[in-house]
């Protein structure tokens, strides 16, 4: 049986990325119902407002779900509590040291994913005693590695270090790019930019149709300084590169940044001054469909290329 089918209890190996603005109970529910791992992505969220997700999440679904939570974000310890209290199985965290809240979490009976950009990081998740790693090269949307390193050449050299179950992210979409980050290695694959242009994804409307008009070509990562960001090419992106010409601190990118630029842009709309955040993948998205006919699109591409790959062996 497939390893994160099994320790999810799940249908298939798809996790659904717990993306700020995009990410609520009604898309993590969608997900779960569908088959996969829905997410909640609590970095968007007043510990609050996590809790009442948590609580319609549970209404919505009797499957398996999860909650994302990036440990660089405020208010991580009540976020924590809240997710005991809620009794939530499954947890992803990022953006921070793996080490933090692992054993306090799995000592509660816990799964603990962790999310990384190298093998290095990878085998320190390890250490600190996940059960799994969530492997995201370059290509991927949103908060991203310093490292450059793409999803094609990071599954395998991770995958080489650890021996935990491997979940592959960053530019995966398709059933096509499913099989072949299982053929790299990963155990299963986490899809972010696919599922926010989703009818369930509770991005706004204006996010949706510009991810389905992204072409090739048309997101950049920036902002290393502060904390590297793939965002689509805007009017704000374009501010960004103009005061990167002026060799700016990061006290002025900071203050260009300004507070939630990815709440105007993904959740609010503003495409203009917005930050909006979306993998390369999206030049290959060009529809807003349900969850439901996403799932099973990328199962039955995902079986036909690998019937098709098997009948041409040489």
């Amino acid at each position: 049986m497939n390893k994160i089918n099994q320790l999810f209890n799940i249908k298939y190996p798809i996790i659904q990325g717990g993306m700020i603005w995009n990410s609520g109970y009604k898309l993590a529910s969608a997900v779960s119902n569908a088959g996969g791992l829905g997410l909640i992505g609590a970095g968007s969220m007043y510990p609050e407002v996590l809790r009442e997700h948590i609580q319609k999440c549970k209404k919505a679904t009797d499957k398996p779900f999860g909650v994302n939570v990036p440990m660089l974000y405020p208010n991580i310890e009540e976020i924590i509590q809240i997710i005991i209290e809620e009794e939530v199985k499954i947890v992803f965290t990022s953006a921070g040291n793996p080490k933090t809240w692992t054993s306090y979490l799995k000592e509660r009976g816990i799964t603990v994913v962790h999310v990384v950009s190298s093998s290095k990081f990878a085998l320190k998740a390890q250490e600190a005693g996940v059960d799994a790693v969530v492997a995201e090269g370059f290509e991927a949307g949103g908060h991203n590695g310093r490292e450059e390193t793409t999803t094609f050449t990071l599954i395998p050299m991770v995958k080489e270090q650890i021996n935990i179950p491997l979940i592959a992210a960053g530019g995966i979409a398709t059933g096509r790019g499913m099989l072949a980050a299982m053929v790299l290695g990963a155990d299963g694959v986490q899809m972010g930019s696919r599922f926010a242009a989703s009818f369930e994804s509770s991005a706004h409307d204006n996010f949706k149709k510009t991810i389905i008009e992204t072409k090739e070509g048309d997101t950049q990562l920036t902002l290393k300084e502060l904390a590297p960001v793939r965002l689509i090419k805007n009017k704000f992106y374009n501010d960004i590169q103009e005061l990167y010409s002026r060799c700016p601190s990061v006290e002025d990118l900071k203050a260009l940044l300004g507070r939630a630029r990815a709440k105007k842009g993904m959740f609010e709309g503003d495409l203009v001054e917005g930050e909006l955040e979306i993998g390369q993948i999206a030049g290959l998205i060009h529809n807003v469909k349900s969850v439901e006919s996403i799932i099973d699109e990328v199962i039955h591409e995902f079986q036909i290329v690998s019937k098709d790959i098997q009948d041409s062996r040489f």
